[in-house]
């Protein structure tokens, strides 16, 4: 299947888009809340109609679904899934770690994604079956072999409910580990994954807009991508944990305990 049409606009959306974000890095106009503390920018919004005019304007009859705006259906096989702004609390606030993140589906399956970073100008890639790339470099997950050399990542779900949820998860890593951190992007911690930065990283709470991209970026470069009993993730499934492959029997033996 030749995809080249669609990676380019998919990566020129994200690095157009994420442009922006740069450029609105503290001049955000409007500041909003879904709920006690899940927030929205004007920011959001622009860099999501950026993407789907892009979108739009080359591929018409496609879906799209995305976190800012109500699902776009069509008879097409073809489905964009798209976070136009993954860590909107850390743009807020100046805290450097944020994303745009663009991922294809076709029939159900991600084919194509494409994470941004655009503070580094980092552009993470994978295609089905092509491995996955960095700035046009392949990439490939970490090789460390134990839990207790692992560098790992987490996050949090909105609200007191979502937070209490992970707390125990939380502190038996931390207990087990390296070390772990919370950084504020879904996306980016897959793709930290995926380059070897972090050995592993598990969330709950989440939605096929913070992991569609990154799921395929991590399993092309080498790593697993599981539910937290160790099954096939969808997109669609509240939990998901991921690493370099090495480590993960014992991060679901955690996560199960």
């Amino acid at each position: 299947m030749n995809l080249n049409s669609h990676k380019r606009v998919a990566v020129d959306a994200a690095v157009m888009s994420g442009d922006l974000i740069k450029r609105s890095l503290g001049k955000i106009k409007t500041l909003s809340y879904k709920g006690r503390d899940n927030l929205v920018t004007d920011v959001d919004e622009r860099s999501e109609s950026m993407i789907i005019n892009k979108i739009r304007s080359n591929f018409p009859d496609h879906s799209i679904l995305s976190e800012e705006g109500a699902p776009k259906k069509s008879g097409s096989p073809y489905r964009w899934i798209i976070d136009p702004l993954d860590g909107t609390t850390n743009f807020i606030h100046a805290f450097p770690f944020f994303s745009v993140s663009i991922a294809l589906e076709l029939f159900n399956k991600v084919i194509l994604a494409v994470i941004y970073e655009p503070l580094r100008k980092e552009l993470f890639f994978a295609e089905t079956d092509k491995g996955a790339s960095l700035n046009g470099k392949r990439i490939s997950v970490s090789k460390t072999k134990r839990i207790s050399q692992s560098f790992l990542a987490t996050g949090f779900g909105y609200g007191k409910e979502g937070k209490e949820r992970n707390l125990k998860h939380f502190g038996d890593f931390l207990l087990s580990a390296l070390a772990v951190r919370r950084a504020g992007s879904a996306a980016l911690d897959l793709a930290y994954v995926a380059c070897g930065r972090f050995d592993g990283f598990w969330e709950m709470d989440l939605h096929p807009w913070d992991t569609a991209a990154g799921s395929l970026i991590v399993e092309e470069s080498g790593g697993f991508v599981t539910k937290f009993d160790g099954s096939i993730y969808a997109l669609n499934d509240k939990e998901i944990v991921s690493s370099n492959s090495n480590i993960h029997r014992e991060m679901i033996r955690i996560l199960q305990s």
